[in-house]
């Protein structure tokens, strides 16, 4: 197996079968080799950099009934929130004021922030932020909704593709939504000209090793400027509430996978991460990760936006979760920088 891992390491793809072969022959010792190379490859890139992004999220209100997802229309105990325009800009500037050069602004598919709506809250966050980047995760829209953002100013868009099986995506997800729709998204994304993130969950309901290497499979022809992974955290309120969950040592071994993969990718240390361990966002970026997503949410809101139980930060204030990943960084050798923190592979 470590000849797979160097054939990764030198030829930055693996068939199906290696893949597959890799994930399930993983040990301790494999690990540390990969998570070793992965480290290298990402300091070749970034050096010790870790990029911020000030994560806004703006309704837990959505349309869509997804099995995995606290927030799917189903379930009558969520608590629903809209935030204003007005608290979105104030979110923004209280950010700007700590350091943070890029806004995600994420929220359930929620029909109420019409295109229209949105395009002016993109147009007022850069008028007011004209040196910030901005980061839209709305999920599935049409080619001229994205494009009518793009031309407001949004710069990148994260919509995680969730499996790339079509049989696993039909398990985990109710039959109006498709695998095809999210991947013409996807490439209806790269073509407008954002810097594009795709994702999926380690260790959902049904996932096999295969459907793991075919995800790092797309990944690799879908050429991503960003990919987000993250361990499945089941939500009690939800069909997968009784579901195990996926495990760190899994996710950061798909970490690693991934920075091999797709060499100079921007890859967070999830929220997700660190609810499944103290130190899972730090063990993230030992693993190739090379971004943290505090939250800039209002904490009145915060409980509420639950995808998952359990997640952490919800109390805090903006300036204590940049602070506390700030330090936790500087522990394992890695410093926070102030900057939009572009790909590095990303020509417009």
């Amino acid at each position: 197996m470590r000849t797979l891992i160097e054939k990764l390491e030198n030829q930055g793809v693996l068939t199906k079968e290696e893949y597959s072969a890799l994930i399930r022959s993983r040990t301790p010792e494999l690990a540390g080799l990969l998570f070793e190379k992965a480290r290298n490859i990402r300091e070749r890139y970034y050096g010790k950099d870790v990029y911020i992004r000030g994560l806004i999220e703006f309704t837990s209100c959505c349309k869509n009934d997804c099995y995995y997802c606290g927030l799917r229309r189903s379930n009558r105990n969520a608590q629903r929130y809209r935030l204003t325009k007005d608290e979105i800009l104030e979110c923004c500037k209280n950010g700007y004021g700590l350091g943070f050069r890029t806004f995600v602004l994420q929220g359930g598919e929620d029909p109420y922030f019409t295109a229209e709506k949105l395009v002016d809250i993109i147009s007022s966050i850069k008028n007011g932020f004209p040196d910030c980047a901005l980061t839209l995760s709305v999920g599935e829209k049409s080619y001229d909704e994205y494009k009518a953002f793009f031309d407001a100013g949004a710069e990148r868009y994260l919509l995680r593709h969730e499996t790339a099986d079509d049989e696993h995506y039909r398990r985990l997800h109710p039959k109006e939504l498709s695998p095809e729709n999210r991947k013409r998204c996807l490439y209806d994304l790269k073509e407008i000209g954002y810097q594009v993130g795709c994702g999926f969950m380690v260790g959902s309901p049904w996932q096999t090793a295969e459907n793991l290497a075919d995800d790092l499979l797309f990944i690799k022809e879908l050429q991503p400027q960003m990919v987000g992974i993250g361990p499945f955290i089941p939500q009690h309120d939800t069909p997968f509430g009784d579901k195990q969950a996926g495990t760190l040592e899994l996710t950061l071994f798909m970490l690693g996978l991934l920075r091999l993969t797709l060499p100079y990718a921007l890859i967070p240390a999830t929220t997700a991460l660190g609810t499944i361990d103290p130190l899972g966002r730090e063990k993230g970026i030992q693993s190739g990760a090379n971004v943290v997503m505090p939250n800039l949410s209002p904490v009145s809101v915060r409980k509420k936006y639950l995808l998952y139980d359990n997640k952490i930060c919800t109390g805090d204030e903006a300036a204590e979760c940049r602070n506390c990943l700030e330090m936790r960084m500087k522990a394992i050798g890695y410093n926070v920088v102030v900057s939009r923190g572009d790909c590095c592979n990303f020509n417009k």
